[in-house]
């Protein structure tokens, strides 16, 4: 029985719910701490499962979030089947389901393989299933060898017409081999390092006279003997008229694995081929048949056999299209499902908006006009406010295009209706600058705002408690202070979340129980491309601004690494009266060397660049308060410069700040950039950002030189998606992203969008107890944990 079994089982839960980010626990990460564990019983006994399980934990840190599923899932079976061990004579190779049948069963496979294909994250016949090539070689189509082209994959059918072997003057030994057909000869080499005569004439044995012979390969020239021939060529001996069409390596589109040490492409293959053959009757299609027939949809089999071994390339990309659309499909099927869900068990209450109400007036007063981007949300979200089913929406605009107005419509509509509105924000500056727009907006309209911030003194608490209780206040501002238990409204109607992603589901729900049914608004200054955040947030209706407010002056950006030039216009603009951010990265992830460089770099700015000038620091290793502290002395002008790490907070607006300087840009992602380029350029006078990098990679100066082209958020969010992948882009906290083996989110935007219509479609107009392949589909997403518990 393995040691600390609680102890484990305590770590996978935690891992689990942090998202499968390798926690950091008091002593090691949780993949160091799994390890150790393993090793111990490994030391014991000595059995390969648990070799198995401890390489699978060196990998996990470098994994991605599928790949550590996958991994946990095994860890979780192997333990399990450890406690309650099955019986020895136990009949366990004609397993039904593929997910439950070890890869060692396979046949062909066997436990010296199976390891191998262990390294590869492949643990049961599912997964090797599911292990689709990187691509394929053409071998299907035959040339006679008079046509043969130098450069061109080509398969040649012929017979051996002679062969011959001998060693060269550096130990090679060669066999050479005359293929011809009817249209002519061609001689082809085979290679064997440090062979004797013994070896040679064996090797040259596989090789019998006038045998029927399949070739593949690349022709190329070779330049001993003038002619053509093909490299490294690929053959099979044909001993009957049937071997032709089995073979799997050669004559047809053949698969290209990734490999690990040890394992051939050729057993690989074998190992697909029987899997398929053993479990052809249990792959069902889950798609509906009438959605199959719309768009040419293959039954499921057909379209995995397809992938691995196509009998063309129209076959393969339709059960590529195939197997991208149901990943699609079942993901929006799970988020049209939950839409439909909230709207049936939640009545919220609905707002009327009057012409000459709060809200219009309001409207009408505003010294600046709304942007056509920000008119559409309005509308968007009092459409779903007069309405009596829940408002489920994520309001997503670039930094500084408008949201706080647009939330504070909103707000008012409540207000208009005879309730109280609350907005929560994650940091106190962030609340106490929502408070501020707010009161210059609204105070002229009578409106009465309360601040709930965690440093208000015991008097000023009480008070704005007091006067929320009793309706006197209309709007709350505030942070997580606002769910705690003594702050209690009078008539919650309508909640705004900003930045929701830095809440748990759990605050978010406290803080809609203040009120009966209260609708709810949720926000994000964070640019994610459409198809993305449809994919995560497919269960909420989305609205985008994508403009910003008329008189801004965009934020000329340029690279630069003249230190001279930087520190010049850093100057220029203080004198000014401005003020300017410098930012540096994070350091091998780690937040304390990060503040060490931040602090060393502050103390040289502070003593030998900018000695006559006010400096402040900030960085993750501060205390909350402090950091709060830090930036409210920058925000009311205390410091002409801040040098600061990562941490400066998205969406804290300092006005007067005009200068963004970011170090050693290149190790930031582009839309990380942009978050930081956007904490300046926040008023009508001009601003810059530069960016500080010294790098000679071509990929990092083309991606440093999309910032300096464009200030639009969504299309560097679109850049950074192509070139970083979901995974990197949202980081691999974001388990809400569902795992795709064969869809690409940023490629198959189309087959997104065709899946997701069809899935909202199927949710609204059929039962799930008619379609019982798509039922077992979504009972499938059992916990890992649950595995361990049971």
């Amino acid at each position: 029985m393995l040691e600390n079994i609680e102890l484990l089982r305590k770590a996978v839960e935690v891992e689990i719910k942090y998202s499968y980010i390798d926690i950091q626990g008091k002593k090691s990460t949780f993949s160091k701490f799994v390890k150790s564990e393993l090793l111990k019983e490994y030391k014991k006994t000595k059995a390969q499962k648990w070799q198995v399980l401890i390489e699978a934990m060196e990998r996990y840190s470098v994994e991605n979030l599928p790949a550590r599923r996958k991994i946990l899932n095994r860890l979780c079976k192997v333990i399990k089947d450890d406690i309650n061990p099955k019986p020895e004579n136990a009949e366990i190779k004609n397993i039904k389901l593929a997910n439950e049948c070890d890869v060692t069963y396979i046949k062909g496979v066997g436990p010296k393989v199976g390891y191998l294909l262990n390294k590869l994250n492949i643990f049961t016949a599912e997964d090797l299933l599911y292990f689709f090539p990187k691509n394929h070689i053409d071998y299907s189509s035959r040339t006679f060898i008079k046509d043969i082209k130098e450069g061109e994959t080509t398969t040649i059918f012929g017979y051996i017409k002679s062969s011959s072997a001998f060693v060269s003057k550096s130990n090679l030994g060669i066999i050479k081999v005359t293929v011809a057909d009817e249209s002519g000869n061609i001689e082809l080499d085979f290679f064997q390092a440090k062979a004797n005569r013994y070896v040679l004439e064996r090797t040259k044995a596989q090789f019998p006279l006038n045998a029927k012979i399949m070739v593949s390969g690349t022709v190329k020239f070779n330049k001993f003997n003038m002619h053509l021939t093909v490299d490294k060529p690929t053959y099979s001996i044909l001993n009957d008229d049937t071997q032709e069409s089995t073979n799997l390596n050669i004559g047809r589109i053949v698969p290209v694995y990734p490999l690990v040490e040890n394992l051939s492409i050729k057993t690989l293959r074998r190992a697909v081929f029987n899997a398929l053959e053993m479990y052809k009757q249990s792959i069902k299609t889950v798609v509906p048949d009438y959605i199959r027939n719309k768009y040419n949809i293959m039954e499921k089999f057909d379209a995995i056999r397809q992938m691995h071994f196509p009998s063309s390339m129209d076959m393969l990309h339709q059960a590529r299209f195939s197997l991208a659309f149901e990943e699609f499909f079942i993901s929006q099927l799970r988020l049209a499902k939950l839409k439909e869900l909230n709207k049936q068990i939640n009545n919220s209450v609905h707002f009327t908006v009057k012409p000459d109400g709060l809200v219009m007036n309001f409207i009408k007063s505003l010294p600046f006009k709304l942007t056509h981007a920000q008119m559409n949300a309005v509308n968007e979200i009092l459409n779903d406010m007069q309405s009596q089913e829940p408002m489920h929406r994520l309001l997503q605009g670039d930094v500084g295009s408008g949201k706080t107005v647009v939330a504070a419509i909103m707000l008012l509509s409540a207000v208009e209706n005879g309730y109280q509105g609350a907005i929560m924000a994650p940091t106190e500056i962030l609340a106490q600058q929502h408070y501020n727009t707010l009161v210059n907006m609204l105070a002229p309209l009578g409106i009465s705002i309360g601040l709930f911030i965690g440093s208000l003194n015991k008097k000023e608490k009480k008070l704005q408690e007091t006067n929320l209780f009793n309706g006197q206040t209309k709007i709350a501002v505030g942070t997580h202070a606002l769910i705690q238990e003594n702050v209690q409204f009078n008539n919650l109607g309508a909640v705004v979340v900003d930045e929701q992603h830095r809440f748990g589901v759990k605050q978010r729900s406290i803080l809609s129980k203040k009120g009966e049914a209260p609708q709810i608004l949720t926000m994000t200054a964070t640019p994610i491309p459409r198809t993305l955040a449809l994919s995560i947030h497919g269960d909420m209706d989305l609205t985008i601004i994508d403009e910003l407010p008329k008189g801004r002056k965009p934020i000329l950006t340029s690279i630069s690494n003249s230190k001279k030039q930087i520190y010049s216009l850093i100057k220029e603009e203080i004198k000014k009266g401005h003020q300017a951010y410098i930012v540096y990265p994070l350091i091998d992830e780690s937040e304390a060397l990060s503040a060490k460089a931040a602090t060393t770099e502050y103390e040289n700015l502070k003593t030998n660049v900018f000695p006559e000038l006010k400096i402040g620091l900030l960085h993750g290793k501060l205390k909350n308060a402090e950091k709060e502290s830090v930036m409210n002395d920058f925000k009311n002008g205390k410091f002409d410069i801040l040098v600061s790490t990562t941490v400066v907070e998205v969406g804290v607006d300092v006005p007067n700040a005009t200068v963004m300087v970011i170090e050693n840009a290149e190790r930031f992602g582009l839309s990380q950039l942009h978050q930081l380029r956007g904490r300046v350029g926040r008023s009508d006078v001009q601003s810059y950002c530069v960016l500080s990098s010294s790098s000679r990679s071509d990929d990092a100066k083309a991606r440093l030189g999309i910032m300096a082209e464009t200030n639009d958020g969504f299309v560097i969010a679109e850049r950074d998606l192509a070139l970083r992948g979901p995974g990197e882009f949202l980081g691999v906290r974001q388990s809400g992203l569902p795992d795709m083996i064969v869809a690409d989110i940023v490629k198959d935007t189309k087959i997104f969008e065709e899946a997701r219509y069809e899935a909202i479609e199927f949710v609204k107009n059929n039962k799930f107890e008619q379609y019982p392949e798509l039922k077992t589909v979504e009972n499938l997403r059992k916990n890992n944990f649950e595995m361990l518990a049971d």
